[in-house]
């Protein structure tokens, strides 16, 4: 009977225990952030126009295209999160004469369209000009207005023919974030024509069959693929020490924000990996106190990036004793010769700052201001200033009154008491100062109260105005 007992028990304490461990997992996921996978379209402008008819290995240029496009497009059928979209131009109108509109998105983007592109593109026959600006602007509206990563990927054998710009369509769509920075596979290109297309995309010469069915394969891949980056923030020493700070990723062409991480180091002490866009050039802003950038970063498909960022950073902590009436003392930081406000920062709290000099503005009564406060690496630079004191004014009416720091330089206005008032209370850092009140009901200047007064630290006192 005892035994019996005793596995009721074990069997007990288990299922608690599985319950608890249950809901602690399911809590701790429902925590944990889990983001969508963003779709991808690959909109394919195809070039139709007479040139294609030109022979390679096998056959055609077109005929190539077309059937290394379908096996392609097989390929593709069976991938998650992606929509394509086939836009032809070339194959409406023959040539003479040059038509320069003919371009026409044939296939729109749907889910499981591939039968319908394939189709349309066995039925292609090579007929017109080649208007690649036309058609690289008329790609604006061929994708969706939803969040999506947009691929063009432009196949042609020849150069622009009406007289377009197609390297401005292009930079037009990317300032615009329509799409990312296109591919262009050029088939037997002449090759004094190819640097026309660099500014188009990332240009990739096909001279015969075997080479496109790669380059194909490749431009895929990259349009697919996410690739990994890490960035190191380097301290004045050159070693990726410093961490714990927002990085916003920035696309350098459409100025766009794409992505904000917190840096942090991993479980083995190194920056850890990003999973980013490689179709993307960046701008990455830190946002240190104050902010680094850096400019014109652009990352290799399925290699892994190391950003490498200067960011030396040393800690600035303003302290003081303070009287509880006044507990939230603020510090203005500026770089040291600069007017503009950097930061402003709460007394009895740390701050990281980049390694350098800075002038500090203390807000209290009356203000004090420190010149060329140093932040070395790695380094607390602390600033203290005297406890204050504390002086009430009293008197039998409300009235218009002043403070003033009486000094060398005379005196200086420092905080206009509240006329609706009769009793009114100032935290003021210790010196000379001098009260000037006068009641409200009282109509002769002769009724003017001057008085002067001394604050001393931790000291809490009265003046009577009367």
């Amino acid at each position: 009977m005892k035994f019996v007992q005793a596995y009721r028990n074990i069997f007990v304490f288990c299922f608690v225990c599985a319950l608890f461990f249950g809901f602690s997992a399911s809590s701790i996921a429902q925590q944990i952030p889990v983001k969508e996978p963003v779709l991808t379209r690959i909109l394919f402008v195809f070039d139709a126009s007479q040139s294609m008819l030109g022979k390679w290995q096998s056959g055609a240029k077109i005929d190539v295209a077309k059937k290394l496009m379908t096996q392609m497009l097989d390929s593709l059928s069976k991938i998650n999160n992606l929509e394509v979209a086939l836009r032809v131009y070339g194959h409406q109108k023959p040539y003479p004469p040059k038509d320069c509109d003919d371009s026409k998105l044939e296939v729109p983007f749907s889910k499981n369209n591939y039968v319908k592109i394939k189709a349309k593109l066995k039925s292609l026959v090579p007929r017109g000009t080649t208007p690649i600006a036309q058609s690289i602007t008329q790609c604006a509206k061929d994708f969706p207005d939803t969040k999506a990563r947009n691929v063009l990927i432009l196949i042609t054998d020849g150069i622009e023919e009406c007289g377009g710009d197609p390297c401005a369509a292009s930079l037009a769509l990317q300032k615009k974030g329509v799409v990312l920075k296109p591919f262009v596979i050029g088939m037997g290109i002449d090759e004094k024509f190819m640097k026309t297309f660099d500014c188009i995309g990332d240009y990739y010469e096909a001279s015969n069959e075997e080479s496109f069915r790669k380059i194909l394969n490749v431009v895929i891949s990259q349009a697919l693929n996410p690739t990994t980056a890490q960035v190191n923030l380097l301290d004045m020493y050159g070693r990726a020490t410093e961490t714990n700070v927002n990085m916003s990723f920035y696309n350098r062409v459409s100025e766009g924000l794409k992505y904000n991480f917190v840096h942090t180091f991993n479980d083995k002490g190194v920056p850890d990996t990003l999973k980013i866009d490689p179709l993307i050039q960046y701008k990455i802003k830190v946002h240190t106190i104050p902010p680094v950038e850096k400019d014109s970063i652009k990352l290799t498909a399925g290699k892994h990036t190391i950003i490498a960022i200067p960011t030396p950073q040393g800690d600035l902590f303003p302290k003081s004793e303070q009287a509880s009436e006044n507990r939230k003392l603020l510090c203005i930081v500026r770089k040291a010769g600069d007017p503009n406000t950097l930061n402003v920062q709460e007394f009895n709290t740390k701050q990281k700052y980049l390694v350098g000099t800075y002038d500090l503005e203390i807000l209290c009564l009356p203000r004090i201001k420190i010149k060329d406060v140093e932040i070395s690496q790695s380094h607390t630079t602390t600033i203290q200033i005297p406890q204050p004191g504390v002086m009430t004014f009293l008197s039998n009416s409300v009235g218009y009154g002043s403070v003033y720091l009486e000094d060398e330089n005379g005196l200086t206005l420092l905080d206009n008491l509240n006329e609706g008032l009769t009793q009114e209370t100032l935290v003021l850092q210790p010196g000379n100062y001098r009260v000037v009140f006068r009641p409200k009901n009282s109509k002769l200047s002769l009724y003017t109260i001057d008085k002067t007064f001394k604050i001393i630290s931790g000291v809490s006192s009265s003046i009577n105005l009367y």
